[in-house]
């Protein structure tokens, strides 16, 4: 008797304990969703994976494969070859920031050179879409969902007030796979990193694993706010990523929506590059910074009182190694955000705050005129552009140039736009020499032009 009534005794506990366990599995399952889980749940809607499509043209060699290689390239960079088109596929990340509109900010160069733009929403439904504005310098680009609307989009957040060590989350299209999500913490703020493109400036760091096709993808703080854009830059890097701050973005995507494109700004400087005599003669220790040669009238630096003779040092806390960083610091600048500048006047360090002036086209030209001398225009019949006009007395006709003349390149730079040319001009005006590679009849030449 005994036995038995032990027996109901363990029956009922285990009962028991069977009809309590869905109580116990819902509060685990309550512990389970942290804010990391919340901030993913809350967001992932708006991001998007984007799919590009790139025609790209390549020269076949009459030879074949007899002379395939890079190291024979060289060899018939200009030999006349048949043209064939192929076509790539690259994917990318987004996140939806207007989603009455299907506005979604993305990296400029996942865009880049795409012919035909895809977007897929985490429920797999796919649209096509078209740029609304693309900046390289600043690596952003807005993208247009065609025939959609009322989409989810992300929270907007402040990247003024960022913590270092608060934890972040990106999620992405890292090699294909579709809506990854990684974590990790802010690592440091402001970072400056040089790429083939040129500088980027105030990145924020993070440990959250970026990979090529996150690229474009949100950084969320805890709550679910976009903090910054995702940028694989240093691919290679373990454990190394960065992001966009999104205030930044959110100057660069007001310029995008209202024409299309982020407006080049100057300060009105004109500068060289110190060597080490006239390092010695600033007191610096060592060869950096720009002299600055000519400040312009009704300019930035004139209303800050920057003359001639002073050395420009930082720019927004980023050592200026000579006059090609300080120009490419200044391509990452916007017209509605203000410059720290570092300058060495008579010996004594001073800091001076300046807003840039935006350079319009107009006022390009007439520098590009003023120090180059020369007027390009496309050329209809093929690439680069064709020099319309020689000024006298100028660089370009003390070079030789003539109208007739087409310019492929400037620098490093391909020229087969006024746009690319102006860019280039922007990105060279401070140098004494510059290489051209120009043609001349059915010839190619490699020729610097000195101003």
């Amino acid at each position: 008797m005994f036995f038995k009534s032990r027996i109901k005794i363990i029956l009922f506990i285990l009962l028991t304990v069977v009809i309590a366990r869905p109580s116990f599995a819902a509060k685990d399952d309550s512990l389970r969703v942290t804010p990391v889980v919340r901030a993913v749940q809350k967001t992932s809607p708006a991001v998007v994976n984007i799919n590009v499509t790139r025609i790209v043209e390549r020269g076949v060699s009459p030879f074949g494969q007899m002379f395939g290689g890079q190291g024979f390239d060289m060899f018939f960079d200009n030999f006349p070859t048949q043209k064939r088109k192929f076509r790539s596929q690259a994917t990318g990340s987004g996140v939806i920031i207007n989603g009455r509109r299907g506005l979604v900010l993305t990296n400029a160069h996942v865009l880049s050179g795409g012919s035909d733009i895809k977007v897929r929403l985490i429920n797999g439904e796919e649209y096509s879409a078209e740029i609304v504005g693309s900046d390289a310098d600043f690596d952003i680009a807005v993208l247009k969902i065609k025939g959609a609307g009322n989409l989810p989009q992300v929270a907007m957040g402040d990247s003024s007030d960022i913590y270092i060590g608060e934890t972040v989350i990106a999620i992405g299209n890292p090699f294909g796979y579709t809506h990854t999500v990684t974590t990790g913490v802010v690592s440091a703020l402001k970072r400056a990193v040089k790429s083939k493109e040129g500088a980027y400036t105030d990145f924020i760091q993070t440990d959250a694993a970026i990979n090529p096709g996150n690229s474009g993808g949100p950084l969320l703080n805890i709550m679910g706010d976009l903090i910054g854009i995702n940028t694989a830059i240093q691919a290679r890097a373990e454990g190394i990523g960065f992001a966009i701050p999104i205030n930044r973005a959110k100057r660069v995507v007001k310029e995008l929506l209202e024409s299309g494109k982020v407006s080049p700004v100057w300060l009105g400087l004109s500068g060289q590059d110190l060597d080490q005599g006239s390092a010695s003669y600033f007191g610096l220790s060592r060869v950096y910074g720009m002299l600055i040669t000519d400040v312009h009238k009704d300019t930035p630096a004139a209303y800050a009182g920057l003359q001639p003779g002073d050395v420009v040092l930082r720019i927004n806390g980023i050592e200026v190694e000579d006059k090609t960083g300080y120009l490419a610091l200044l391509r990452v600048q916007t017209r509605s955000e203000d410059v720290d500048l570092e300058v060495l006047h008579e010996g004594k360090l001073r800091h001076v705050v300046v807003r840039p002036q935006s350079l319009e086209l107009r006022q390009i030209r007439s520098q590009a005129w003023s120090r180059w001398g020369m007027v390009v225009d496309k050329d209809s019949r093929g690439r680069g552009m064709l020099v319309s006009k020689v000024r006298k007395n100028s660089a370009s006709e003390r070079l030789g140039l003539q109208p007739g003349d087409k310019i492929h390149q400037i620098g490093n730079h391909r020229v087969e736009s006024q746009k690319d040319f102006l860019d280039s001009f922007l990105r060279y005006r401070l140098n004494n020499k510059v290489m051209l590679k120009v043609q001349r009849g059915r010839n190619f030449y490699y020729v610097k032009l000195i101003s």
